[in-house]
């Protein structure tokens, strides 16, 4: 369903944009230089529910239409494990897991092959980095205190997205992911 909802959301930015379009992108168009920061909703799937997600990242030009952003994300979840044993009864225990993804974000924009309107950007993105867990456990839980699912350091994404320039410093941007998607504020310095 994820993957058929990703396409219709480009088909659907690749008409809109070839019917809107004006001008072509310069081809001295910078992506580089800009601070996107927001906010999201991951929807991992051993967390069995969706959670916040925040997410922040530095774009620098790489070469022409190819940037770099080191990154940083955030997110934690609560989930039950049901558990006993002869010495304590059965029941549902709780355990929080905070992670944070760090790594780097390289991004490819099309807006030159799209023919796109200035005011838009359009992008398909890779992340790869690490992420930091940690996971606390209920008090009284004296079970088995690894979490399997997701506990892997390495931490690989993919990204599609679009961007509404406001202005020449201000735009909004659109980013679906395999993890999590994110709407939030690109300044442009």
């Amino acid at each position: 369903m994820k993957k058929i909802t990703l396409l219709l959301i480009l088909i659907t930015a690749t008409a809109l944009t070839k019917i809107s379009a004006q001008e072509a992108t310069s081809t001295t168009e910078k992506h580089g230089n800009t601070l996107n920061a927001g906010i999201g909703i991951g929807y991992y799937g051993y967390i069995h529910n969706n959670v916040p997600v925040f997410h922040a990242n530095f774009e620098f030009d790489v070469v022409k239409n190819l940037t770099l952003a080191p990154f940083i994300t955030y997110y934690s979840y609560q989930n039950n494990y049901y558990w006993g044993n002869k010495n304590y009864p059965y029941r549902n225990y709780y355990h929080r897991t905070t992670v944070m993804p760090i790594g780097v974000k390289a991004t490819y924009y099309f807006d030159e092959i799209l023919k796109a309107n200035s005011k838009w950007d359009f992008y398909l993105a890779g992340s790869i980095g690490f992420a930091i867990r940690k996971t606390t456990w209920e008090n009284g839980y004296y079970g088995e205190t690894t979490v399997s699912h997701g506990t892997s350091g390495l931490y690989l994404d993919g990204h599609i997205g679009a961007e509404y320039h406001f202005n020449n410093k201000l735009g909004m941007f659109l980013d679906l992911s395999s993890g999590f998607s994110t709407l939030g504020l690109a300044v442009h310095l």
